[in-house]
């Protein structure tokens, strides 16, 4: 049997390059397509590195979605049996500041993307969604039932997104199409040679944990400590980036049931781990003490978020398999080997 090939946006990216490396060692050709805005040509070379006998079976274009001609021509010269969706603009302070700029990359390039596949036959799809499309959940864990709410700008090019998906797909019942609501995805490739690099202050707990661990930042800001929660803190699902990347292969597979329509799945561990549980967790994994400065909740922060897992486990087949200690030991493995990410200190504010 010939070896399936995946188009992979934003396969450059921090979930993009761990899913690249799990499709190759899984057997799968991979193409990605990056425009590099929040990524770096080094992590796809460390993906090869990495994928040894496979590294032939990836390639890659420099090229941002909304340039219709140039995905065109890709798609004439390559034939995709799927598609993985990750490119997109993802954070959610940015967003609100800008939220023309988050609608016209994250909308127009999906709209593009889906009418090239659409011209070439390709009608595989699985979206990299996000667990920002329920709000605020007023229950935990959040099944994929759950009514759907952004919170901000990000989120909503999420929802429509989806949206754009449910309704392509009553329109098309030929196409087959999975959205995968992420939650909180951390860690890094045990080999610490592939790992989370953002561009300029990060979003997320975890990249400011590290970069207060190996000196570039002196104190971790801890938003919330009036919670209801065991000590405060918000309460958050984490899940490790390789378990992450084992749920899209797992949805790939799906998109073969020739039931599957337009199917949604939530990607978590179905845990909830708080602020200062994570920051212990790192700090017994780095042997690093975290300084802490405590401050307000931040405006549209969740108290307790969570998944359901019940149905990713039944249908895909697929459970997370790494806890806490595992994420923050790849975590720490991949920041002391790369203080700076995939840059210099030169290159890095």
């Amino acid at each position: 049997m010939a070896a399936k090939t995946i188009l992979v946006t934003g396969g450059a990216g921090y979930i993009g390059s761990h899913t690249v490396l799990q499709l190759l060692n899984g057997g799968f050709k991979a193409v990605i397509v990056d425009n590099y805005d929040n990524s770096s040509e080094i992590a796809v070379e460390r993906v090869k590195g990495l994928a040894g006998q496979f590294a032939s079976n990836l390639s890659c274009h420099k090229l941002d979605l909304r340039d219709r001609e140039g995905l065109e021509k890709i798609f004439a010269s390559t034939k995709f049996d799927a598609v993985i969706h990750f490119a997109g603009l993802k954070a959610v302070g940015e967003s609100v500041e800008k939220p023309l700029y988050y609608f016209n990359n994250n909308l127009i390039g999906t709209i593009v993307l889906l009418e090239v596949m659409a011209a070439h036959g390709c009608k595989k799809l699985v979206f990299s969604s996000s667990a920002t499309v329920y709000g605020w959940p007023k229950q935990v864990p959040c099944t994929e039932e759950f009514p759907l709410s952004a919170a901000n700008p990000y989120g909503r090019t999420k929802l429509m997104i989806e949206e754009i998906c449910r309704d392509l797909y009553q329109s098309d019942h030929g196409w087959k199409i999975i959205l995968l609501r992420y939650f909180n995805p951390v860690g890094a490739h045990p080999s610490g040679n592939i790992g989370e690099d953002p561009r300029g202050i990060p979003n997320n707990l975890m990249p400011f944990v590290q970069q207060v661990a190996v000196g570039r930042r002196p104190a971790l800001t801890i938003f919330g400590t009036d919670y209801k929660t065991s000590d405060g803190t918000g309460v958050r699902d984490y899940i490790h980036v390789v378990d992450l990347a084992d749920g899209h292969i797992a949805a790939l597979n799906k998109l073969e049931d020739p039931k599957i329509g337009c199917e949604v799945y939530n990607l978590g561990t179905g845990k909830g781990t708080s602020v200062l549980e994570m920051v212990k967790a790192f700090e017994n994994a780095s042997g690093k003490k975290i300084p802490l400065k405590m401050a307000d909740r931040r405006p549209g922060d969740a108290e307790i978020v969570y998944a359901s897992t019940d149905k990713a486990s039944k249908e895909l087949n697929w459970k997370a398999k790494y806890g806490i200690h595992e994420m923050c030991r790849d975590q720490w493995n991949w920041a002391s080997k790369n203080p700076y990410g995939y840059g210099s200190a030169d290159s890095k504010n």
